[in-house]
């Protein structure tokens, strides 16, 4: 009988110690996600989990595949795609408690997340204002050297706006959101970059804050104006006198120093893409790149990356480079620029025949013959709609001319 007993109390140790094991994982279904930003606001997404090793993160038509996710003791490790970021919480019940954890800078968010919760937003009251159209944007107004210039372009559908800014850099990705009474609130997350811009409107006018995370804010304000355009992305970034090509030698994954006097260059049009694995921006781009490459490297053609990292070590760096390239089976060389810092003037010294390098990402359009014909500065991403088809269009006709020389 006492070995019947020991057995028997043995088997409910492992059977529930089993089930234990199965409770400490996500339920299926939706989350809203919350992260806690400057002036005690709250920064939300919404994340479904398909099963406890997948789930897909939610930005207006923007969907994220997250793959990586390790469950340890009570708590859970989610990792977006290529990006270094990362969500650890522990289980309360249904329920996340933790932070979103980006190593490399230091950076430690509160994150909360609700289980059976898909409303991004909080509503109080009906929309009284309507934000659709395009609005002339300045982020930071009269601050010096801290001043930019944005385009604002938003639809809304009764409560629910969706959207993005654009600047001469690049754009602020997959916004989405409500307009709360006169109250503009919108919000995105994709593992790299977590924002949230809230704003006064009025029928013409919008006075707002724009959150990056929990360490930048900074004011903006906008005007209706349907007609208003960014100065042109290919005038921004240009070669100084004195120069008619770009030299560089970087180190690649496994040691090598690459160069455009290499063979693999000589009598081809190249594009030289400089860019961080850590930029959303740069993901949409490489994106499009890899994509393009591979329908295209049969033709003389060639693209290779100048990766800038803020990661504190080398393999760090190249770890990240490796994880990017194999996500998006990159199939052009990324080499690494720089790591420690991903500080544009730091950039500019790796490059010194460029004026500046203004932006994550830079692509640099080389003829046959080694002469820089363009620069493209920044990228408008599928967010933009209509501005990413454009870029597209002009990308291949440009590439197709070189080729074509």
């Amino acid at each position: 009988m006492r070995h019947l007993i020991v057995s028997f109390i043995i088997l409910v140790f492992y059977s529930c110690k089993e089930e234990a094991k199965k409770q400490i994982q996500l339920k299926t279904g939706n989350y809203r996600a919350v992260l806690e930003v400057k002036d005690e606001e709250e920064l939300p997404f919404i994340f479904e989990v398909k099963s406890p090793k997948e789930l897909y993160i939610y930005n207006a038509e923007e969907v994220i595949e997250v793959d990586e996710i390790q469950y340890r003791n009570d708590s859970v490790f989610i990792k977006a795609p290529v990006f270094e970021g990362y969500i650890a919480a522990a289980f309360v019940d249904n329920n996340l408690k933790g932070s979103y954890v980006k190593e490399s800078l230091g950076r430690v968010v509160p994150f909360t997340a609700e289980y059976n919760t898909d409303s991004r937003f909080i509503m109080e009251s009906k929309a009284t204002q309507n934000v659709e159209g395009i609005w002339k944007t300045v982020f930071s107004k009269g601050v010096e050297g801290d001043e930019y210039s944005a385009k604002g372009i938003f639809k809304q559908k009764g409560n629910k706006v969706t959207g993005t800014f654009r600047t001469t850099t690049g754009d602020y990705r997959y916004l989405e959101g409500v307009m709360d009474g006169n109250q503009m609130k919108l919000s995105t997350f994709d593992g790299a970059h977590a924002f949230l811009f809230t704003a006064i409107v009025t029928d013409s006018t919008m006075d707002g804050q724009f959150y990056s995370g929990n360490h930048w804010k900074e004011p903006f304000v906008a005007k209706r104006n349907e007609t208003f355009e960014l100065p042109s992305a290919n005038n921004l970034t240009f070669l100084k006198d004195g120069y008619d090509g770009l030299k560089f030698s970087f180190p690649d994954e496994d040691g090598n120093m690459i160069s455009l006097n290499d063979e693999r260059y000589k009598d081809k049009v190249v594009i030289v893409q400089i860019m961080g694995t850590w930029c959303p921006n740069c993901l949409d781009e490489s994106k499009y790149y890899s994509k393009f490459y591979d329908a295209n490297k049969d033709r003389d053609f060639e693209i290779v990356a100048l990766a800038f990292e803020y990661a504190k070590t080398e393999s760090k760096a190249f770890n990240s480079i490796t994880r990017l390239r194999e996500k998006l089976n990159i199939g052009y060389p990324i080499l690494l620029a720089q790591y420690g810092t991903s500080d544009k003037s730091k950039a500019q010294e790796k490059l010194p025949m460029l004026n500046h390098v203004l932006s994550y990402p830079t692509s640099i359009f080389i003829d046959k013959t080694g002469k820089v014909r363009k620069i493209h500065t920044g990228f408008n991403g599928p967010a933009t709609g209509e501005k990413y088809e454009e870029f597209k269009a002009e990308f291949e006709g440009f590439v197709d001319d070189l080729l074509n020389e």
